[in-house]
């Protein structure tokens, strides 16, 4: 609604039936798939992110740099903005 865009509108930018549509704005419970092709039809990617790392990933996005993060400890911030997805998972280095 905010981009002015109408169901009529959203269904064939994301290949699907109208119907189909107006269910997924409806509240139904959409697959990963589903909301994979409603943000192609944006022109948008659909990211996850973990909760804990948000605040880091949307500095970087923003350009400000995740340096600027009051929690994450001194040590680590010339790390993070180095490599801001370094560590993102829990995976180990």
């Amino acid at each position: 609604m905010a981009l002015g865009f109408k169901q009529k509108d959203m269904a064939p930018r994301v290949d699907m039936a109208r119907q189909q549509y107006q269910r997924l704005e409806a509240k139904e419970n959409p697959r990963l798939e589903t909301l994979e092709l409603v943000a192609a039809g944006l022109n948008s990617d659909l990211m996850l992110i973990p909760r804990e790392r948000l605040d880091a990933v949307l500095a970087v996005l923003a350009g400000d740099g995740p340096t600027k993060r009051s929690d994450v400890p001194d040590g680590e911030r010339s790390s993070i903005a180095d490599d801001p997805w370094k560590g993102l998972l829990g995976d180990p280095e």
